[in-house]
């Protein structure tokens, strides 16, 4: 049965010589992995470029339940993405965020409200002109949220540590090395409460911001099943040092 939805591409992975199996967060579907015949020849219906990290497309998909590799009928980018693929900032971000995603999306059912967060976070990352050092650090927060262990905090209440187990701060230091606490408690603070609009307003040193962002994939890898490491990493790193 053919239905219409909307797309995230997360990875893309050569079949055979010239056909590619795309990789997308769906809106409808979740997460689905496409089989497309010829993608990579010159004049393809629907080409491997579609399929770039981060790029948002619409979709016309043959869809059967419990069916490994699923068929695309039609596809084109809406919108299409102006300065991702250009820029080297956001380039470098694109392609962490959609690591991290892919390794956390692997099992995550259909969730209309997760796919709008990512499709609105990259609409927001590809038009703005604002300081992006702090961007993936928020959205980091903020997709933890919709996977299932948003940290928890009471508001106007500061505890001095974060278990990162149980993604909650506490009054004591936890009898385990997966732990925040002073001074990087207080600007995790201030991520958890902090929008994409106002994120180049959080001031931290490049060492804080690299620390946190460890501790931020660490977090995840205690979430996630088999998250694994992250590659892509180090770019980020090199990129805002």
């Amino acid at each position: 049965m053919l239905h219409k939805t909307k797309g995230i591409a997360l990875k893309m992975t050569s079949y055979s010589e010239n056909s590619i199996v795309a990789h997308v967060y769906t809106e409808l579907f979740g997460m689905q992995a496409y089989l497309i015949n010829g993608a990579k020849k010159p004049k393809a219906k629907i080409h491997a470029n579609f399929f770039q990290p981060l790029h948002p497309v619409d979709m016309v998909v043959y869809h059967k339940d419990n069916n490994g590799l699923q068929r695309i009928k039609e596809a084109q980018q809406v919108p299409v993405l102006k300065h991702i693929p250009l820029d080297i900032i956001k380039s470098s971000l694109a392609l962490f965020l959609n690591e991290v995603m892919y390794k956390a999306l692997k099992k995550q059912s259909p969730d209309p409200f997760l796919f709008h967060f990512i499709q609105q976070a990259i609409q927001w990352l590809d038009e703005t002109d604002s300081n992006l050092s702090n961007f993936h650090l928020i959205f980091l927060v903020k997709l933890s949220r919709f996977l299932g262990f948003l940290p928890l905090h009471t508001p106007g209440k500061k505890l001095p540590y974060f278990d990162l187990m149980d993604g909650i701060f506490v009054h004591n230091l936890p009898a385990h090395a997966h732990v925040l606490q002073a001074p990087h408690t207080d600007i995790f603070y201030q991520l958890l409460q902090t929008g994409f609009d106002q994120s180049a307003a959080l001031g931290m040193s490049k060492e804080d911001r690299k620390f946190l962002l460890e501790k931020l994939i660490e977090f995840y890898r205690l979430h996630t099943e088999n998250f694994g490491e992250v590659h892509s990493l180090y770019i980020l790193e090199e990129i805002f040092s």
